[in-house]
């Protein structure tokens, strides 16, 4: 699943080829995403020009004159900008058609991606989102005091979209493995000085990701179409069994949540 490097890789990967440019039409093959496609899209953003492209959690706010473009990759979605006469893949749903000539095609085969058109930055999927982890709202004190008398694992509590978005599964495997704190420690159980150095690291590696362009996965194409590099980086996810880079004990998996956690018992006790 695409997480907050990869789409902000794609933010960054689409802005200079959208904006400034307007649409000529909006062509939608399959509107059955995670919700219902907009049936006027085509309507509302035909003649419109892009004003800018931002990100806000895993979401894209692509800003025309009309109103905004909220975009969400779901599962397996990937936004790439090629000739609009390129012929579609099977799972290439939604086409906007600019005026150069090319197009931002949306390509999601599990089809848990969404578009939603909004008339401001104003949305329920929005209205209760934490802080974005790389501004300066974010920090150890912040994350002490909504820890307290949280007893949920501390990988769980980091994860929570109302604490800090953008903090998924992979990166908040490598962060805590940075921050030496075991992830099944309850929240509340961590001392302030603790959080500053699990702030401060989750920014890092979110930090690193988005300037090696984000996880290499499966699923994902940046929207120039070059994949990430920053798998090859990785200190702990998908490496249960192998040595750890610390001190070369080898590092094991436990599930939380459903979700593989990979860790290091001896430096994260």
């Amino acid at each position: 699943m695409p997480e907050l490097p990869e789409v902000e890789t794609t933010c960054r990967g689409i802005a200079p080829h959208i904006v400034g440019r307007t649409v000529r039409e909006v062509i939608v093959r399959e509107p059955r995403l995670r919700w219902p496609v907009p049936a006027k899209l085509n309507q509302l953003m035909s003649g419109a020009r892009f004003m800018s492209v931002s990100r806000r959690a895993k979401y894209l706010l692509v800003k025309t004159e009309r109103g905004i473009l909220m975009v969400h990759l779901g599962m397996s979605g990937s936004l790439r900008i090629m000739p609009a006469d390129t012929p579609p893949l099977f799972h290439d749903h939604i086409d906007v058609v600019l005026d150069d000539g090319r197009c931002l095609r949306y390509h999601d085969p599990r089809r848990f991606g969404s578009f939603h058109w909004l008339e401001s930055e104003q949305h329920p999927l929005l209205d209760h989102l934490g802080p974005e982890p790389l501004s300066d709202t974010f920090n150890g004190a912040y994350l002490y005091e909504r820890s307290r008398a949280r007893r949920i694992h501390v990988k769980q509590f980091i994860m929570d979209g109302k604490v800090v978005v953008g903090v998924g599964n992979i990166y908040a495997n490598e962060a805590l493995f940075m921050a030496s704190i075991h992830p099944a420690r309850g929240a509340g159980r961590i001392a302030a000085a603790r959080y500053e150095r699990l702030a401060d690291t989750i920014k890092q590696v979110l930090g690193a990701a988005i300037e090696q362009g984000g996880t290499t996965l499966r699923d994902f194409v940046g929207g120039d179409g070059s994949p990430g590099y920053f798998a090859q980086q990785l200190r702990v996810y998908g490496r249960e069994g192998q040595p750890c880079r610390v001190c070369q004990s080898q590092l094991k998996e436990i599930r939380q949540g459903g979700r593989s956690t990979v860790l290091c018992s001896q430096c994260q006790r």
